[in-house]
């Protein structure tokens, strides 16, 4: 054991390293739906490695954490900027007030408890479970004219309160938004009935019947056999596909089986009879029902043996370099209208991670990824037309990645002295908006700074936690001691700093803004940046249309509540 400690004090990137791992492998357990995530598993065993006495080196720590902001950034900025548009203000001006409050609640609860910057930094971070304003907060009380072990000290602290506070910031918020904010909208019941509305209007025939379909909705691939006596005479592809049309059904006939010859290359004018097998695509809830209709389905395995194409595709936004026009701001409806569309589907809609629901008055945005589904020859021309494979490459753009985050560090080190106190973004600060212009730029011009969604995946994750990691292994030494000081009082400190904004928020978004039930519900949990309670909500209500307000007032919580580090610090020095 003492040889393991004296080579963990001697190369300290092994105690990184297996923090993180440790840490990973805590935050995967669950406990009756809870889990202390990752992110604070990592935390809580760096602090254990750190009653080591292990010494990081201090370049890795802002190193790590300056790619995890810019990844952040780079990932909600087409969501940021699109929510100016006058469309998303709305959902803007609902996550800056609800932002502000909760910048007001902390500094009051601040100054009524008599805490430090750091305490404070420490409870802004854990009530509201934004971990990056660790690193924000850190970086801004580096900036102060304070004595070096103070700012160790405060440093030291924050930590410490991000722990205390963090458990009631993510398990309660999900209660909250999942079990109480609907019994203010007039119980679970309501809600639902107001989603399934909200759905009907936009184009989604909501079944009631449990296990009819799936909360993926995904595209499907059935054969029948020709029965009906609307097809005696002979009806063309053509006409069946009009047909379905008409009944707001998006079904395409794939293979057609007559007698023991299978025809492969489906053209409009192909004629159908009865005793024909055709093969139907379409998504679940157009499929299902059709043996009602056409025939009795039949497992034929032969014709249903062939390849299907699923690629996912970045919308961009700008004008293209093809002859056909960018689809930003257009309807799923008015893209499925587009002859390029024929013969194929989409699955799944992705903003920001997050599946938006596929309804027909679904609004497609620059930057959403759409999961394309059909025969390789019609879904290649299709994404062409769309935007560009994601990723179009397997490389990431590096020269693009660090001239964005030299750029906005240099921008965040330009200091402002107001009263003797220095104002900046900081490094930290100045790396997110260089995030958030140049995800922006890369949604407008896809073929300039790629990065594709598994490398983002890294730099976000790998960046923050081996932040994290480094923060838990330097203040392990103090960290007891800091738990002790800070104690009960400042948990009970958390539970209002937490439940407070989220409620202020649940009235304003129905008495104020007057959104819907289902968007209220979506933008408390975006400018609150909880995904756990994003998750909760739409389990509870059985629908995804609460993702409709959550990805705009996400990319605006999560810019302004990381910024609140830098400001949180200044307000109580």
């Amino acid at each position: 054991m003492e040889w393991l400690i004296n080579v963990l004090r001697s190369h300290p990137e092994i105690a990184v390293y297996f923090t993180l791992g440790v840490g990973a492998l805590i935050g995967r357990i669950r406990v009756k739906g809870f889990s202390l995530g990752v992110v604070t598993s990592v935390l809580l065993v760096g602090v254990l490695v750190g009653q080591l006495d292990i010494k990081i080196g201090s370049t890795l720590k802002p190193a790590a954490f300056l790619l995890f902001l810019f990844a952040i950034g780079y990932k909600v900025g087409p969501q940021f900027f699109r929510g100016l548009k006058k469309e998303g203000l709305p959902q803007v001006f609902f996550a800056v007030v609800m932002c502000l409050f909760i910048l007001a609640t902390t500094w009051a609860i601040a100054l009524i408890m008599g805490y430090n910057m750091g305490e404070a930094a420490g409870l802004l971070s854990g009530a509201q479970t934004i971990s990056a304003v660790i690193g924000v907060a850190d970086d801004t009380i580096n900036g102060l004219q304070l004595s070096n072990a103070e700012k160790q000290n405060l440093i030291n602290i924050i930590p410490v309160a991000y722990a205390v506070t963090y458990i009631f910031g993510t398990a309660g918020s999900a209660w909250i938004m999942a079990s109480l904010a609907p019994r203010f909208m007039g119980g679970v019941e309501k809600v639902k009935a107001a989603c399934r509305e909200l759905e009907s209007k936009m184009g989604h025939n909501v079944v009631e019947e449990p296990g009819i379909s799936s909360a993926e909705r995904p595209v499907v691939f059935r054969a029948y056999k020709i029965a009906n006596g609307w097809f005696d005479g002979g009806r063309s592809v053509e006409e069946l596909e009009k047909l379905f049309t008409s009944q707001e059904k998006r079904l395409f006939v794939e293979r057609i089986r007559k007698g023991t010859q299978i025809v492969n290359e489906v053209k409009p004018e192909t004629t159908l009879l009865p005793g024909d097998e055709v093969v139907l695509t379409g998504r679940r809830e157009y499929a299902i029902g059709e043996e009602l209709w056409i025939g009795e389905e039949v497992d034929d395995e032969q014709l249903l043996d062939f390849p299907i194409m699923q690629l996912r595709v970045l919308v961009t936004g700008g004008k293209k370099k093809s002859n056909h026009p960018s689809y930003d701001g257009k309807s799923v409806a008015e893209l499925r209208m587009q002859p390029f569309m024929h013969g194929v589907s989409i699955r799944r809609i992705t903003r920001m991670g997050v599946n938006i629901p596929v309804f027909p008055a679904t609004i497609i945005n620059a930057g959403d990824t759409l999961e394309l589904v059909g025969k390789k020859f019609d879904v290649e021309p299709a994404a062409k037309a769309i935007g560009y494979p994601d990723p179009a490459t397997n490389t990431t753009d590096v020269v693009f990645l660090t001239a964005g985050i030299v750029l906005g560090c240099l921008v965040g080190v330009l200091t402002l002295h107001l009263g003797g106190v220095p104002l900046s973004l900081s490094t930290s600060g100045g790396a997110l908006i260089a995030g958030l212009v140049f995800g922006w730029l890369h949604s407008r011009r896809p073929t300039m700074g790629a990065i594709p969604e598994a490398a983002l995946w890294v730099f976000n994750n790998m960046g923050l936690n081996i932040f994290i990691a480094i923060v838990g292994i330097s203040a392990g030494p103090g960290f007891v001691e800091g738990f002790r000081e800070v104690g009960l009082s400042l948990f009970a400190a958390g539970i209002v700093a937490t439940a407070l904004p989220l409620l202020f928020g649940i009235y304003i978004a129905i008495h104020w803004f007057k959104f819907h039930p289902a968007i209220a519900l979506g933008c408390c949990c975006g400018a609150r940046t909880t995904t756990a309670a994003i998750g909760a909500v739409q389990e509870a209500v059985g629908s995804e249309t609460p993702a409709l307000g959550y990805t705009v007032t996400y990319a605006v919580g999560n810019t302004l509540l990381i910024l609140w580090g830098v400001v949180i610090v200044l307000l109580i020095h």
